[in-house]
């Protein structure tokens, strides 16, 4: 019963926004530890990455057993005068960890890499991070929801000098 109330936290902590890039495209956008679909999914991602500006980004992904493969593209206009940044970026992702009587949570390896391309300041990102969360099947419904917590580290390299950061995304699908 705690696991649960901890897990219900993290489902409502799910709209706070990330202030770091996490993916292979570098925008503020995470993965679950399970995957939504059983052979492929296509969808739209929009996120407002911190310091202003929208990104619209495609994304098509493909199953293989506890393993999938995802593709990601798009734009992102900072706003202002800046010029817009085309993203692009390929995403893994691994079942790793399955919840036991001893660990409450299922886990995900998550390792992407991809960058952002803009004349004179472009960036290759190389995101590593374990997404954990579970399950969560209301009783007398057909929904689930996943409250999920994902600790990302990723490399920067590019135009401007190379860095390693970290970011943590609270999430619910």
């Amino acid at each position: 019963m705690r696991w649960t109330r901890v897990l219900c936290l993290l489902a409502l902590s799910g709209a706070i926004v990330s202030t770091a890039a996490a993916q292979a495209t570098g925008m503020p956008t995470f993965n679950a530890p399970y995957r939504a679909f059983t052979r492929s999914e296509i969808g739209l991602v929009l996120s407002f990455p911190d310091g202003g500006g929208t990104a619209f980004e495609g994304a098509y992904r493909v199953s293989n057993g506890k393993f999938d493969l995802g593709f990601r593209g798009g734009i992102f206009t900072p706003g202002g005068n800046g010029s817009s940044v085309l993203l692009i970026g390929t995403e893994a992702r691994e079942r790793v960890v399955s919840h036991t009587q001893d660990f409450p949570l299922d886990g995900a390896l998550i390792l992407g890499v991809g960058g952002q391309f803009v004349s004179g300041s472009s960036a290759l990102i190389i995101p590593v991070g374990l997404s954990l969360g579970r399950r969560i099947d209301p009783r007398d419904s057909k929904i689930s929801i996943v409250p999920y917590v994902q600790p990302t580290g990723f490399f920067v390299a590019g135009s401007a000098p190379s860095d390693f950061l970290f970011d943590l995304g609270l999430g619910a699908d």
